[in-house]
């Protein structure tokens, strides 16, 4: 019983249930979906993947997870990609989200997924059920005037736009290229680029159509973006903005050219960017940088649902034996110590921590110090930190160019 009430939370039957249960959860974003939207979700969310919790015969809430494989520090694993949370503003302050959040939690460990992510809605929300931040990334809103980058000299290589059949064949080749050295991207097939990455989306913003560019150096696709142009016209001076939707380089100088093809769009003034990937090297690598308005995002999020095969799949750049004490209120199973590299042990602990803060360092995404600074690890042997540090650090920070 919550609050008075008793909840039922199962998955849905049939594709009529992940309908309704899709409409449920744009009614508590006080939004309602599309039929685009309808027809994607019944072509890329699993049936029994979408949960619904009923009070009685009334839907009270929602939550999904699409089937993903998270890429990690030197491989990936199966992970499930939480979307649709949503309670209904009837049934709000009354349990159902963690009766969901707990169901959808052990229904990932019977399915034999190690760890679970998600794009939060509400910064505050899924700490308490074991999520820590594992992917920040920046939020863009440019002046494009008087824009350049640091010594430069000329532009390198060719930006030519495609149809979105061609960027259908063309880019996702350059994508897993990436994606082999990046932690926290997801893998895509041909569905997901076909229905949700390259599908048709409504105008974002009042925008116009999404444009598709890749760029080529020596005959040889090593980028690609898509953007849309909100046009904007001032006294008849053009003042439109330019929303960067993904841009993606398989190499430093792809990313920096197809950066400056976005900052080269006539009638325009400024360029907007909801996700900018960390490493893009913007920030270090324009000559005015406080015209690029960047802003530090949460990301990713990252839950680990099973603490020994996560921690057993990563990649480690020494044999440096570290223990960790891991507190786990809300999946128990995951309590207790670990050397980093073999797995439980007895072992007095030299660092002890929260679930969602080893999250947070898992994929490499957030520093060591950070978190102890910020008092969340509790140093038991010292250099403990440090140690850390140099074992939980990537040389690319982690990455995830799309909100699921």
């Amino acid at each position: 019983m919550l609050g008075g009430m008793a909840v039922d939370v199962r998955p849905c039957r049939d594709l009529d249930e992940v309908v309704r249960s899709l409409r449920t959860v744009e009614t508590a974003f006080g939004s309602e979906p599309e039929d685009a939207d309808i027809d994607r979700a019944k072509k890329t969310m699993p049936v029994d993947r979408a949960l619904i919790a009923w009070d009685g015969e009334r839907i009270a809430g929602t939550a999904a997870s699409f089937p993903f494989s998270l890429s990690i520090p030197g491989g990936e694993l199966p992970c499930a990609g939480v979307t649709w949370v949503g309670v209904l503003p009837t049934h709000r302050r009354r349990g159902v989200l963690r009766e969901m959040m707990r169901f959808q939690l052990d229904d990932c460990r019977r399915r034999g997924e190690p760890i679970a992510a998600l794009w939060a809605s509400e910064s505050v929300i899924y700490g308490r059920f074991g999520y820590g931040i594992a992917a920040p990334v920046h939020e863009m809103k440019a002046l494009k005037t008087n824009f350049a980058f640091r010594d430069d000299a000329c532009p390198i290589g060719t930006v030519r736009i495609v149809t979105r059949e061609e960027a259908r064949e063309l880019y996702p080749p350059v994508y897993e290229r990436i994606r082999a050295r990046r932690a926290g991207m997801i893998a895509r097939d041909d569905t997901w680029w076909s229905e949700v990455r390259l599908g048709t989306w409504p105008g974002e913003g009042g925008s116009g159509p999404r444009v598709y560019v890749v760029y080529e150096r020596d005959g040889a696709v090593e980028g690609y973006a898509f953007y849309r142009v909100r046009q904007k016209w001032d006294d008849s001076v053009p003042q439109g903005t330019v929303l960067a939707i993904e841009v993606t380089g398989a190499t430093q100088t792809a990313t920096r050219e197809l950066w400056r093809f976005m900052f080269g769009i006539d009638l325009t003034t400024s360029v907007e960017a909801d996700i900018v990937d960390p490493a893009a090297g913007l920030w270090l690598g324009v000559a005015d940088p406080r015209r690029l308005r960047l802003g530090l995002s949460d990301g990713l999020w990252l839950r680990l649902v099973d603490v020994e095969a996560a921690l057993a799949a990563r990649a480690w750049p020494r044999d440096d034996g570290l223990v960790i004490e891991v507190h786990d209120d809300v999946c128990e199973w995951n309590a207790g110590r670990y050397r980093l590299g073999e797995g439980r042990v007895d072992a007095e602990p030299d660092l002890a921590l929260s679930v969602a803060d080893l999250a947070s360092l898992y994929l490499g995404g957030l520093s060591a110090y950070d978190l102890a600074h910020a008092g969340r690890l509790d140093e038991r042997t010292e250099g403990a930190i440090a140690r850390a540090e140099a074992l939980f650090r990537t040389p690319l920070p982690p990455f995830c160019p799309e909100v699921f």
